[in-house]
């Protein structure tokens, strides 16, 4: 009995080490932008490894992140339960666990997809844990940065469909990678005495939550509504998932300017859940759409 709750506990800290659920979200976009290359069909084996591949880069990136930010992660309530800065795990089980998911992760996108793809997964984990990670705690540039690995997985799904980096690819990118600045400013506003604490500085020109923070969101949140109806005109997508687009951005762009107008937490938590809603209907209206 205490071997078998023994293994679930490690299991349990390993999931959380790589962070899993986020993880899956991220997986699931690169999917998405595999299946809507033009010819390619869905084979569960190939979406599988994609999955599988993913999310082993992911993970590491995620372990390594962790490694990096053990000590501030002491000082926020949310993540000292973590297993590095609760001290269930060794900082030497964590690079271990790094370097082989990394490492195991590169070589499924390469030999189940293209090296292209696999490329750009070691490329999207070096921006993540090693550029991105650090950069938080410089000044709030950090989100630009951390928007391009967080945008990465529709390049790399379109990669291994493709094997090129074509326009159809680009303009996948250019959604989530705007979607990025709501969301995370949405989640730094909520989070903000927490990330004050660590040091880590993710609100525009390093300031505190504010309506200039909120202007910002409502600037992206208004750009990703013409962005939506990129694929369509490149003729991946079509026409429903166009109107999808329309409509979840002009219901996203609403909730940021509802945090402009409100100015507080409450607001900035509609936000954040509104940004996944509109991730998750706009890429599955996509999915359901392909051209």
């Amino acid at each position: 009995m205490s071997s078998s709750y023994a293994v679930a506990s490690k299991v349990k800290d390993y999931s959380q080490l790589m962070k899993f659920n986020l993880t899956f979200m991220v997986v699931f976009s690169s999917v998405v932008a595999y299946l809507l290359v033009p010819g390619v069909e869905f084979k569960i084996v190939k979406v599988l490894l994609l999955f599988a591949g993913g999310l082993l880069v992911s993970g590491s990136a995620n372990t390594i992140n962790q490694i990096w930010e053990k000590e501030t992660d002491k000082l926020m309530a949310r993540t000292a339960v973590r297993p590095l800065p609760a001290g269930r795990m060794s900082d030497g089980e964590a690079i271990a666990l790094a370097a082989i998911t990394g490492i195991a992760g590169t070589l499924i996108m390469g030999f189940s997809f293209n090296w292209l793809s696999a490329g750009l997964s070691l490329l999207s984990l070096v921006l993540y844990a090693f550029v991105y990670t650090p950069w938080k705690k410089w000044n709030s540039l950090a989100v630009l940065v951390g928007a391009i690995p967080g945008a990465m997985p529709l390049l790399i799904g379109w990669a291994a469909g493709a094997n090129n980096l074509s326009e159809g690819g680009w303009s996948l990118f250019a959604i989530q990678f705007l979607w990025q600045f709501p969301h995370f400013w949405a989640i730094a506003w909520i989070a903000y005495k927490d990330y004050a604490r660590a040091g880590f500085k993710l609100l525009p020109a390093n300031g505190e939550p504010n309506k200039f923070t909120a202007l910002q969101a409502v600037i992206y949140t208004l750009l990703m509504i013409p962005a939506g109806v990129a694929p369509y005109l490149l003729k991946i997508t079509g026409k429903v998932s166009a109107i999808v687009a329309i409509i979840a951005g002009i219901f996203f762009l609403f909730r940021a300017i509802n945090l402009y107008r409100k100015n507080d937490i409450p607001a900035a938590r509609k936000l954040m859940f509104g940004s996944y809603i509109y991730l998750t209907v706009v890429q599955l209206a996509q999915l359901l759409d392909k051209y």
